[in-house]
């Protein structure tokens, strides 16, 4: 695929929104599944089913990424796509666009040792490598676009509701996440 056909597509899903804003509201689904020790497998849309392990520290056979790898990996990839994305629509030729992330994690918290210290990340630092001919300016201009409608820098750095339920047995039983996300506010 090229620029023009990803400027294209864009073009196209913005004018289908302008004309229709339910155009513009989508649902993401996934399902997941634990499969014994600390494996699980995810399944989204009709992909290949991905599997999602623990490194051995952990329990895991270190076979796949683990739950945190994955939100590292949406985070540059998504940076990847709306560089890419939006560089289309502002006419800037893009050669190479790559993103390290990285991410702290204190194990105490997910293992319940320091009610002080959070379960999940700590702190996440990504950095931004593109390689094109056109102006700084240019650059700078698309930089500060990417980073204002990252949708997964924005869901990471804007608070936003979490729900959940649990069933056990097949019956309804606990409302979870929410109410203990709440209580942490």
């Amino acid at each position: 695929m090229s620029q023009q056909h990803v400027k294209q597509a864009i073009l196209q899903t913005a004018a289908a929104i302008e004309a229709d804003a339910a155009a513009g509201k989508v649902k993401y689904h996934a399902s997941t599944q634990w499969d014994g020790y600390v494996r699980c497998s995810a399944k989204v849309r009709e992909f290949d089913t991905m599997v999602i392990d623990e490194p051995a520290a952990f329990g895991g056979g270190d076979d796949a990424m683990s739950p945190a790898d994955v939100v590292l990996v949406a985070l540059g990839t998504c940076q990847e796509i709306m560089y890419a994305a939006l560089a289309s629509t502002m006419d800037i030729q893009l050669d190479e666009c790559k993103v390290e992330v990285t991410a702290d994690l204190d194990l105490k918290g997910l293992m319940g040792m320091d009610a002080d210290v959070p379960p999940g990340l700590l702190a996440m630092d990504y950095h931004v490598h593109l390689k094109s001919p056109a102006s700084d300016e240019a650059l700078k201009e698309l930089i500060d676009v990417v980073e204002r409608q990252c949708p997964l820098l924005d869901t990471l750095t804007r608070e936003i509701k979490v729900t959940g339920k649990v069933n056990i047995n097949d019956r309804l039983e606990y409302v979870g996440a929410g109410s203990y996300l709440d209580q942490r506010a």
